[in-house]
Parts: C-alpha cells; structure tokens; sequence
C-alpha cells in the first residue's frame, strides 16, 4: 500500500549539548501526558507508548522518572500544546508543534525562523488541511489480515495496512489510538500482553510531497534546523520527500 511516513524517532545525539535537547523535550513531554491523562502508564497508553520510545532512544532512567514526580504533584509548570503552520521553499509545507508555557514567546521565535529564511508562517489551517492526523503502529508481524481482523473487531476504523519485511504498520485515526494499541496487544502480544513496537505515534502525514533542487534544499534544512534547535519545539511535520 506504500504510505511512507516520518519515524518520530530523533537521530543519535552526538555531544552533551544535543543530548541535553533531546532528553528535555522527552521530559517536557511525559510531564505534560501524566499530567492530562494520569502517572500510571498501565491506564495511561499514550504514556506508555511514549516512555517506551524515551528509552529507545536512550533517555535515562532518572529523567522519565522526574517528569512522572513533577507531574503527580500538585501545581507544576503549565505547558500547553501550540501548533504552527508555514510555507518553506517551493511550495514545500511545515507544521511545528510545540510545548510552551509561554505562546507568545515561542510564537516570536518560531516566526523568526521563517523570517530568517525568507519563508513564510501562515495561519491555523493553511497547512493542515493537506496533511493526515494519524496514529502509526509498526511491529514484528507477517498476517496482515489476522491484524485487520482483530483491529476491526475492536471497532478501529482502520485507514492503511502496510506489510513488509515480516512488519506490519497499522495507519488509523489519530482519535483511536489507545482502541489501536490495546487491540494489538491483546491479539499479539506475549504472556504479558506486550508487544515492541518499532513505530508508536501520532502525527501529521502529508497527503502529497514535493521534491527540492539546488538552493531550496539548504534553505529548507537550514529552517528545519532552526526549528528543531528550539527548546520549545518538540516535532516538525513537512512534506519534503
């Protein structure tokens, strides 16, 4: 079926610096998902999925467990999700989602970032309407129609199966995702009822991409690169091939 789609996943860090970036955004991001839906990540999926993809990518142990205490506490920092849309080179789209506690601020800095490229932000929709909210679950798996068959007697309104490789890659609304998990682990899961997910996310998949020649190819990594420096920013979705 061939949907391509960005893995979530940030690239090995580097130095200390990068390792630092990395590890804030995860704790930021535990924080403010314990703090909406509950510390327990039995009860809490999108928690569990995501400490699950904090320690695959090598996030200490002491770091997940100080945003699960901030975040079981009273009072606390009182991040919002804030999420932006703009133009880069030729024709090419980016939606920027952030953590702040403080919109004003970082809507300053992420609108520097297309000022400073020569690129454009735009307004709420200008963007997302070309894209696909969706959930993506990808693990070791090879029957594609005993994973369709379980996702829909769990009711999951099921948008794409990919089969390759002995993986299979469930594509689903982004409103069922817990429905999503929990039907594949009670299905395919081990004694425990766990399965190792390789993908395990939401996010924005671009119903189109564009392709980049030349001098808009370093422009775009440039603002990439700016965006993803910034400490309030935690994924940018684009529709660059």
């Amino acid at each position: 079926m061939g949907r391509a789609y960005q893995n979530r996943k940030e690239s090995m860090a580097k130095t200390a610096e990068a390792k630092t970036k990395v590890y804030s955004k995860y704790a930021r991001e535990i924080y403010v998902t314990a703090k909406s839906g509950g510390t327990d990540p039995a009860g809490n999926l999108a928690l569990r999925g995501l400490i699950e993809r904090a320690k695959k990518d090598q996030v200490p142990t002491h770091v997940i467990d100080r945003a699960l205490e901030k975040a079981s506490g009273a009072g606390g920092e009182d991040f919002a999700l804030a999420r932006y849309e703009g133009f880069g080179p030729a024709g090419s789209m980016l939606i920027v989602e952030c953590l702040t506690d403080n919109p004003n601020r970082t809507f300053g800095d992420v609108r520097q970032c297309f000022v400073k490229t020569k690129n454009k932000i735009g307004t709420p929709g200008n963007v997302s309407h070309l894209f696909d909210h969706c959930t993506i679950l990808k693990f070791r798996a090879d029957d594609e129609e005993a994973v369709l068959e379980a996702l829909l007697n769990a009711d999951v309104d099921v948008i794409d199966i990919e089969n390759e490789d002995g993986h299979i890659t469930v594509f689903a609304p982004d409103n069922e995702y817990g429905q999503a998990r929990q039907a594949i682990c009670e299905a395919f899961g081990d004694d425990e009822g766990e399965v190792e997910f390789e993908a395990d996310v939401i996010q924005f998949l671009p119903q189109a991409t564009v392709s980049l020649q030349g001098e808009d190819v370093d422009v775009f990594e440039k603002l990439i690169d700016m965006l993803t420096d910034l400490d309030d920013v935690q994924n940018v979705y684009h529709n660059v091939a």
